[in-house]
């Protein structure tokens, strides 16, 4: 290689050797994440040039179609030559070299090769004739027999032509010329210089579709003997704002809509269609780019525009950018496009969209068929789309019921080797049938259009309407196409309908019986399945999660690799059958190695490998030596003992630990010993059991007996001890074995009449209670009456349970005649003897004795009653907590909260206030709480207000309050909280409603007067540091009252008028008011209101010596009007309120 060459327009590198060829990779669009590097995969190769020489220099020209290769002894100029291909009335027409031509008649399958004497620019294929040129000339052929005769020649420059019946449409500037074959012009078409020069053609039916350099577009009538204009010459530019300009453009069978491919301002493709409608005068862009169609709709009379848009309903169809797209020939509904998928991050060049569209066969983009439904009334509807098959290399168009591409070089599709029909497809050309025509492709006309409005109405959604389109049809291959449509659209009624003009009796039963799969899925899949699409089917079984019905179909198909992938990673719930089915199906094709493996793999080995490989007895026991499997020994044994090896069996047997066996074969031999050995060793009941029978018939019934208690036979032991009189050992097994040989053995010894306590208790043991009391009466067994009468409860007989009490009530036990009593469900009986003989009645005896409230036996008076009556019984008792319940239980709640204050439990007194939330019992709470050293706990004070806050006794808070002032006056010396305390007691009291009025006037006036003095006694104390002697004269004034001591403490007084002197210095005064004090209060000591050291001071002052001072008495003067108010609150809670 050379010299390279890139072209940045067109995407090319060219590539000059020294062979002389030019090479040429085009490049592949790319994210732009990944232009930092490229790999080969970016690259496409396309077909080389071959020249003579070799190649030192190589350079694009300015145009993008002029390539110059220099090689040392010329210099070529080479021009890109794009390969022309028109395909119209069932005539398609290829290019396959610059001057060749391959015509294929699609309608009769003939093909004709045509090479011409210039380098062909483009071709117009019709059913009557085939017109090549080159931009200076036209030659028209005809076919004529085998072979195709020129028609007509003549000179024009015209770049594009097109041709419909006998007429020849060229262009110049500004018109369009209409000629005959000769070249004749017959008509001409005017565009002005505004609209621009026409340069795209395109026939459709009868209707031509001119475009112009400058973007309009302007649509003709060709169906009468002069072309008329049909549609007037439209801007495109007005009806798109923005556009660039026209790529292309086609219109429809019935020229009501044209199409146009634009492109935008630099050239570059542009992801839009535009449609317009003749008759509605409205544009329809179709953006492959977002997935939107948007409508707009142009008011001529005031130029006002509306726009509607709407959404794909395929979300793959973005990221898409139109390279071709046509119109059916004769169904004017039906539009086809080609789109390339267009890389995120990478826009196309400028450059020819065909060319994009051919290339694209790299694996980084796919182009994509995408064939719509065009109406007014529905506007798009997505018809079909699928990847281009690899295989072409273009599509030509569309004609129901195919769509034909042109193919690549050298390339042949396996599908149209064999044909439908005997006509044999070309190999320039390719065809595919529409989706819902395949098996259809050689139907009739009324057939094909009845299966077109089927195809319509299925996009539109509505089934009725297109099930209404074919129900006249008779041929089969409609109805089975319908029924394939059904599993798309999972329309299982309409799919009956079809199975059934198919004659189709399999798969309507199959229908018909999936009805009972819940999935709506599983039951379409069923459809697929009788319908041969096996692909849809897996599909649908995925989809609605169906897995086990996806293994079936898989191991029906025979993809068993794929049946037990999908059984060990979703179905493993099968996936043991799975193996079994797969080991079947390995037998039957004779592959027996693998097959053990998978039998092996669904544990069905120990019975099927056998069975395998009966015939082959030495594989069979290489295999079973080889696996060391007890199953596997025991059943060779078992065929070594049918042949009569019996010494083979023993060791086989023995491997497997089957002892069973081995004992019945030692017992068949005759060494019975070495079977007991064997039997006694391993404790195997079975073999237990067989020993048991050799030896019964040999009359050892010792024996027998031991091994069938060894075999858990009790009941042959039993039969045997009673048949033989073994007494001794009758009662142990009887005792080991079921009720019903425990009732056996009960009547031999009742029988008997000997051992009559051992019948009663296998008469209990067995469950027979009324039995075993009767039988322990008539005997006088109270032994075993005790023991019986334990097991008794409230399901045993009521009269059986009375009997008993009375039974115990003879012997004095009473407590278990109170359990028989409840248990008879005897409550007030039960209750009396526990009153008569002072029974502690416990927790457990009182829940018995409650009858619930849904009992329909008792009323609900005689409930409470029992409950009171249990209640009161437990206070007499001392159980005041259990009292409180059943008091509680009765419903009287104010009998609990007297039984609960018994009991001394503050905490549960307190909840049990909270939860009653009655007045009654908030005030006996408050009451109880009060006798209770209040003082040091603050929570019971809180308690103790707020209960007699919410019993409302404003009386008894106020009282409450007055306690706790004196509190702080006679502990604290506080009389600042005292008379806060005084201030809420007579708040208290006088907002209290008294039965008095006069004793609640005296008491407010009592607490007046006791707040006036503790208030004078603290402005007294608050004024000395201002005024000392208005202070000294106060505390005298206060000294002079009568009742001063009841509130305010005379000591309180003294020591401050004591105190305050000693600060002064004025020590004979203190020294006085210090001996008035021990007058007036004599009992009290000194210290307790002036500090001892004040008082050394006062006496070392003065000089006088210190008396001795009296015993300590820390007790204040009004302490027994607190005890007589303690014992009052005690009385109170006795007594309630």
């Amino acid at each position: 290689m050379n010299c390279v060459s890139y072209c940045r327009v067109k995407g090319l590198l060219a590539a000059g050797t020294d062979k002389g060829r030019v090479a040429m990779w085009r490049k592949v669009p790319g994210p732009q994440s990944s232009q930092g590097v490229e790999g080969k995969d970016r690259w496409t190769l396309q077909i080389p040039t071959e020249l003579e020489g070799n190649i030192t220099q190589i350079k694009w020209g300015s145009r993008k179609s002029l390539l110059a290769v220099n090689s040392i002894s010329s210099v070529l100029i080479l021009r890109e030559q794009a390969m022309s291909s028109h395909f119209h009335q069932q005539v398609a027409a290829v290019q396959v070299s610059p001057s060749l031509l391959s015509v294929s008649f699609l309608s009769t399958g003939v093909t004709h090769s045509l090479r011409t004497d210039m380098y062909i620019s483009g071709v117009f294929a019709t059913k009557d004739a085939v017109a090549v040129w080159n931009g200076k000339q036209v030659v028209i052929f005809e076919p004529s027999g085998a072979t195709l005769r020129s028609a007509g020649t003549f000179l024009c420059e015209s770049p594009v032509l097109a041709m419909h019946e006998e007429n020849v449409y060229t262009v110049e500037p500004n018109r369009v010329q209409v000629r005959t074959w000769q070249g004749t012009v017959k008509q001409l078409l005017p565009f002005s210089e505004t609209e621009g020069n026409p340069c795209f053609f395109d026939i459709c039916g009868n209707f031509l579709v001119v475009g112009t350099d400058l973007a309009h577009f302007k649509s003709f009538d060709l169906s009468r003997r002069e072309a008329k204009v049909h549609c007037s010459c439209k801007s495109l530019a007005g009806l798109v704002p923005g556009v660039g300009g026209m790529a292309s453009l086609r219109c429809n069978a019935s020229g009501s809509k044209i199409s146009i491919l634009l492109s935008k301002a630099d050239n570059s493709p542009d992801s839009r269609i535009c449609f317009y409608d003749v008759e509605m005068d409205t544009v329809t862009i179709l953006d492959f780019k977002r997935g939107q169609i948007d409508q707009r709709e142009t008011l001529s009379f005031n130029g006002q525009e509306t726009k509607k848009s709407q959404a794909l309903a395929d979300e793959r169809l973005t990221n898409l950018v139109p390279v071709s797209h046509f119109w059916d020939q004769s169904e004017p509904r039906l539009f086809v496009c080609e789109a390339l998928q267009e890389v995120p991050g990478a826009p196309l060049q400028p450059t020819d969209r065909k060319a994009l569209g051919e290339a694209s066969t790299g694996p980084t983009a796919d182009v994509l068929v995408l064939s719509f439904f065009v109406s007014e009334e529905h506007g798009f509807l997505l018809q079909d789309s699928f990847l281009r098959p690899p295989v072409f290399q273009a599509l030509l168009g569309i004609q129901v019921p195919h769509y034909y591409f042109m193919r690549k070089p050298g390339e042949v599709d396996l599908e149209d080797q064999v044909d439908s029909g005997s006509q044999r497809i070309p190999q320039t050309v390719g065809r595919r049938p529409l989706r819902d025509f395949v098996g259809l492709e050689d139907c009739d006309k009324p057939t094909q259009d009845a299966m077109l409005n089927f195809t319509f109405f299925l996009a539109v959604g509505d089934m009725d309407e297109a099930f209404r389109s074919i129900k006249l049809i008779k041929s089969e291959a409609v109805w089975e196409n319908m029924a394939r449509m059904c599993v798309k659209t999972q329309r299982l009624d309409v799919a009956k309908v079809c199975l059934g003009h198919m004659g189709h009796a399999r798969g309507a039963r199959a229908l018909r019986e999936a009805e009972q799969e819940p999935e709506p899925e599983a039951r379409v899949a069923v459809l697929a399945i009788q319908l041969g699409m096996l692909e849809d089917a897996e599909h649908l079984y995925k989809k609605c999660g169906r897995y086990d019905l996806l293994n079936r179909l898989l191991q029906a198909e025979g993809q068993w690799q794929r049946a037990i992938e999908v059984a060990e990673r979703h179905d493993r719930v099968h996936l043991r059958t799975t193996y079994y089915n797969y080991a079947r199906h390995l037998e039957a094709s004779g592959d027996c190695s693998l097959a053990l493996s998978y039998y092996e793999k669904s544990d069905t080995h120990r019975f099927e490998v056998p069975r395998m490989l009966a015939e082959d007895l030495q594989a069979l026991e290489l295999y079973i030596n080889k696996m060391k499997d007890k199953t596997l020994w025991r059943w060779w044994a078992q065929y070594l003992e049918s042949q009569a090896e019996m010494d083979a069996a023993l060791r086989y047997y023995e491997l497997a630990h089957d002892y069973f066996s081995l004992v019945r074969v030692y017992c068949f031999q005759g060494n019975i010993q070495k079977a007991a050995e064997i039997a006694s060793e391993t404790g195997n009941w079975a073999a237990s059991y067989h020993l048991a029978r050799q030896y019964e018939s040999q009359d050892e019934v010792r024996q027998a007996v031991h091994f069938y208690t060894r075999a858990q036979a009790f009941n042959n032991a039993i039969r045997l001890c009673k048949e033989h009189g073994l007494d001794d050992q009758l009662m142990n097994l009887a005792l080991l074995s079921s009720p019903k040989d425990m009732i056996e053995a009960a009547r031999y010894y009742e029988e008997k009449g000997e051992q009559m306590d051992q019948a009663v208790m296998l008469y209990h043991k067995a469950g027979h209670f009324s039995k075993a009391l009767e039988l322990a009466f008539a005997t006088q067994q109270f032994v075993a009456l005790q023991l019986v009468a334990e097991d008794l409860d409230e399901k045993s007989d009521p009269a059986l349970l009375a009997r008993c009490s009375d039974f115990f009530l003879e012997h004095s036990q009473y407590e278990k005649a109170v359990e028989l009593l409840l248990a008879a469900k005897k409550y007030h009986e039960a209750l009396q003897l526990c009153l008569e003989h002072n029974l502690t009645i416990t927790e457990e005896m009182a829940e018995k004795m409650t009858v619930s409230k849904d009992c329909k036996e008792l009323s609900e008076e005689s409930r409470r009653e029992l409950l009171e009556q249990i209640a009161s019984c437990c206070m007499r008792q001392g159980n005041y907590h259990l009292a409180t319940k059943k008091y509680t239980q009765a419903g009287d709640r104010l009998k609990a909260m007297r039984a609960l204050l018994k009991s001394g439990d503050t905490e549960k007194i307190v909840f049990f206030a909270g939860v009653s939330r009655q007045k009654e019992i908030y005030i006996m709470a408050a009451n109880y709480l009060q006798s209770l050293d209040w003082r040091k706990d603050p929570e019971i004070m809180k308690s103790i207000i707020s209960f007699y806050t919410k019993g409302r006794a404003l009386d008894l808070l106020a009282g409450f309050y007055d306690a706790c002032a004196q509190v702080e006056i006679d502990e604290y010396q506080n009389y600042d909280k005292a008379h806060g305390a005084l201030t809420e007691a007579y708040k208290c009291l006088s907002k209290a409603k008294a039965r008095s009025p006069l004793d609640q006037e005296a008491r407010l006036a009592q607490l007046q007067s006791k707040m006036a003095l503790v208030k004078r006694f603290m402005q007294a104390r608050r004024t000395y540091t201002e005024d000392p002697k208005e202070s000294v004269r106060q505390c005298k004034l206060l000294l002079e009252e009568p009742d001063l001591d009841s509130t305010v403490r005379v000591g309180d007084v003294y020591g401050f008028l004591v105190e305050r002197h000693v600060q002064m210095e004025d020590l004979q005064t203190a020294y006085k008011y210090l001996e008035e004090m021990r007058k007036r209060v004599p009992s009290a000591n000194v210290s307790y209101y002036v500090s001892q050291r004040t008082v050394d001071a006062v006496h070392q002052g003065l000089g006088i010596p210190l008396m001795c001072t009296m015993p300590e008495q820390m007790r204040h003067n009004n302490m027994e009007d607190h005890k007589e108010m303690d014992e009052e609150v005690m009385e109170e809670v006795e007594n309630g309120p």
